[in-house]
């Protein structure tokens, strides 16, 4: 492609994303979803441009984005929030992930003939929902500050689930050996040990934040320190999704830690980041969430029907189950059109498309299918979270049945807060 034509069209697709987040603000439809259709059109539709024109610098571009969307989203949370939240979206997330881990496995061994192991393999893919699409979407709603912290925490936590667990099994299918045991401390590990690397490494950068500061065009330094820490806890064997996570949660909420343990080793007390800071890594997460959901358009395979029509079933139960997931798992006493927004909320994005083409990779029998099965999934259940979202926030109707379905009661459409959130927080 010509470089004049490429920076024009970088240029555009900018403008475009200022203009898709006013359609989201005025009109409640989501611009991930928008820009996932600019990809879309430009990739497999009319074969522009296709993601392996970007070779290794496009799945850089998207673990970058995951981790500066992590960080970002972790600054949002506050400490008493995070202690309402904590239980339910812990719930939330064991509850949706193996409740989806084994109905998707079982359709898939019963009706696309795949092996067991195989298929369940499937079912961990698809196991969990996608922080880079939930974490935008949750900050544009109007809903409880303990509502969008639950689906937060289970978009981060159900990552590592889904790849820790695909992982495992698909090393199983190969060696033909499950390990249990293994599996649950490889999940143990990685939560434990990547959450003291995040939380060990926002400490460390918020007593060295002052003397950073006093660098000429140092903004920059933090989320590079965010990039350091995810890697060091990737090199580890742990999550850095978790870690970059829960850098951002401790940066954030640094004046609730008692320090008093580390005045004899330092000089500085630990400073949060401030409010130009936090506008600066706004900005990145907007112009990184923008290309990163041009590039999943771009990702998605269209050529097999037959996969899409599968893929169009799993989503339906998928969303379907979800339901009765949100209604047994959440206690807490929120809105009811709050646990609506949570049970529409099932989007799978990163992890699932980075997963899908590993077991065909390995050579695992069916592992063609899982990869088109995914990519389906993918595409349909962002397409459908991202109807349904706006649908329930602006249509009382839709909103009251959807309410009735999970079983809770209808919903009381003149208190409902369908208002579309200009600035979250």
């Amino acid at each position: 492609m010509n470089s004049a034509l490429t920076i024009l069209i970088v240029g555009a697709i900018v403008f475009l994303s200022h203009w898709f987040s006013g359609i989201f603000e005025k009109k409640g439809i989501p611009d991930v979803l928008l820009l996932m259709l600019v990809g879309l059109l430009f990739g497999p539709i009319l074969g522009v441009v296709h993601a392996e024109d970007f070779g290794v610098a496009g799945p850089m571009f998207t673990s970058i984005t995951l981790v500066i969307i992590l960080f970002e989203g972790g600054l949002g949370l506050k400490l008493q929030e995070l202690k309402n939240s904590i239980k339910g979206s812990m719930a939330l997330t064991l509850i949706n992930f193996f409740a989806t881990f084994l109905i998707v496995g079982l359709i898939a061994y019963f009706f696309f003939d795949l092996d067991l192991l195989v298929a369940l393999t499937l079912g961990a893919i698809l196991g969990g929902t996608s922080s880079a699409v939930v974490i935008p979407m949750v900050r544009l709603l109007k809903i409880k500050e303990e509502s969008r912290t639950i689906l937060v925490l289970e978009s981060a936590l159900s990552d590592v689930l889904c790849i820790v667990f695909a992982l495992a099994l698909i090393e199983a299918n190969k060696s033909g050996n499950l390990q249990v045991g293994l599996i649950i401390g490889k999940i143990l590990s990685s939560f434990t040990f990547a959450a003291f690397v995040g939380i060990a490494g926002a400490i460390g950068w918020s007593i060295l934040l002052n003397r950073i500061r006093t660098i000429q065009n140092s903004i920059f330094t933090t989320p590079a320190f965010v990039f350091i820490v995810y890697g060091v806890a990737e090199l580890l064997g742990y999550s850095g999704a978790i870690s970059a996570l829960l850098f951002g949660i401790t940066l954030v909420n640094i004046e609730h830690f008692n320090f008093t343990f580390l005045k004899k080793y330092i000089a500085h007390e630990p400073i949060a980041l401030n409010q130009t800071e936090r506008v600066f890594f706004s900005e990145i997460v907007f112009l990184l969430k923008t290309f990163f959901f041009v590039y999943i358009g771009l990702s998605i395979q269209l050529d097999s029907f037959t996969a899409l029509m599968f893929g169009l079933i799993l989503s339906v139960v998928i969303f379907a189950s979800r339901i009765p997931i949100v209604r047994f798992s959440i206690k807490s006493p929120l809105p009811v059109f709050d646990k609506t927004i949570m049970a529409a909320m099932v989007p799978k994005g990163l992890a699932a498309a980075v997963l899908a083409g590993i077991p065909m990779q390995q050579g695992v029998v069916g592992g063609e299918l899982v990869r088109d099965l995914t990519y389906a999934v993918v595409l349909i259940s962002i397409v459908t979270a991202s109807v349904l979202i706006p649908v329930i926030s602006t249509n009382d109707r839709f909103a009251s049945i959807y309410g009735w379905l999970i079983r809770f009661r209808l919903i009381n459409v003149k208190n409902k807060p369908h208002e579309i959130q200009k600035n979250a927080d």
